[in-house]
């Protein structure tokens, strides 16, 4: 069934010793914001993340597919519609009846996990159209500012003979890695009840956003970090999900008041400095601390 209720979420990560999200413009070094020193994680790192949970967790379930897959060509992803309705695309047009525009497109929704939740643009040389999607993520900030570090690494083998030579047989090559020694970071979070039933108004039922895919979204937040293990991640952790949730689609409160009743106090160190450890830091919930991973309030 579609989502009836509006949802906001906040959502409390932590990295030690690793890159939780590295920026290709700066030599992959963690991302920061340069006035506050702040480390930054995008929506895109964490939607990756949940599309590989996804993936992972489903295979090839139906609906529970994967448009934007890792070395995926999305102009092969946007034919399979065609195929399965058997319509015939045109380059970079969607279909003049409107009723079969429409079935493309729902037919993405519809089989596409990532399609339904995050929106997409599929307007390739095969054209689906385009989707809003439902839920939508802010860049994920640290509370503190950090200090990446620049680590020196050695692996004790060469490439070609040519260095081997060159090196008289000691056959060593130098690089670098760039980790955040720890940041606690904070990301919010939006689930629009309109648009998932936007989705599911359209030609194939089932393509609107569900409560099953609403749950499966909440377990790919607390799991994912389990499984995207690298020497790059270092120790990435889930620490908690608090989700607000409003009795009606509309909604019965402002987001950001919602997202100020969830406070993170600095209780080991001083605030605005590095901090060391999730210890360092309190997380509460009206005043009161938070304890385990998912937090459910009502707002009426």
């Amino acid at each position: 069934m579609t989502i009836q209720n509006r949802y906001e979420f906040v959502y409390l990560f932590d990295v030690t010793n690793g890159n939780p999200n590295g920026d290709p413009d700066a030599g992959n070094m963690p991302r920061l914001d340069p006035d506050s020193s702040r480390g930054l994680v995008t929506d895109v790192c964490l939607k990756r993340k949940v599309r590989n949970f996804v993936e992972l967790t489903e295979g090839d379930k139906a609906r529970y597919d994967i448009y934007v897959k890792e070395k995926s060509v999305l102009n092969l992803q946007n034919k399979r519609a065609y195929d399965d309705l058997k319509i015939k695309p045109e380059p970079k047009k969607l279909p003049k009846d409107k009723n079969e525009a429409a079935k493309i497109t729902a037919w993405m929704c519809n089989n596409y996990f990532d399609v339904r939740t995050f929106g997409a643009v599929m307007t390739t040389e095969v054209n689906c159209g385009q989707v809003r999607g439902p839920v939508q993520l802010a860049f994920a900030k640290s509370e503190d500012p950090v200090i990446p570090l620049e680590v020196s690494i050695t692996r004790m083998a060469v490439t070609t003979e040519k260095e081997a030579e060159a090196q008289s047989g000691d056959n060593r090559t130098m690089g670098r890695k760039h980790i955040v020694p720890y940041g606690l970071y904070r990301a919010h979070g939006f689930v629009s009840a309109n648009l998932a039933q936007k989705l599911a108004n359209g030609p194939f039922e089932g393509a609107g956003f569900s409560d099953d895919d609403l749950n499966k979204l909440w377990q790919a937040l607390e799991h994912m970090f389990e499984h995207d293990r690298s020497a790059a991640r270092g120790e990435m952790v889930a620490r908690h999900l608090v989700v607000f949730k409003h009795a009606s689609a509309l909604g019965n409160a402002p987001a950001h008041e919602l997202f100020e009743r969830v406070t993170v106090d600095r209780v080991n160190g001083e605030k605005g400095s590095p901090a060391q450890a999730f210890s360092d830091y309190a997380v509460k919930l009206d005043g009161q601390a938070l304890k385990g991973f998912k937090h459910v309030v009502e707002v009426a």
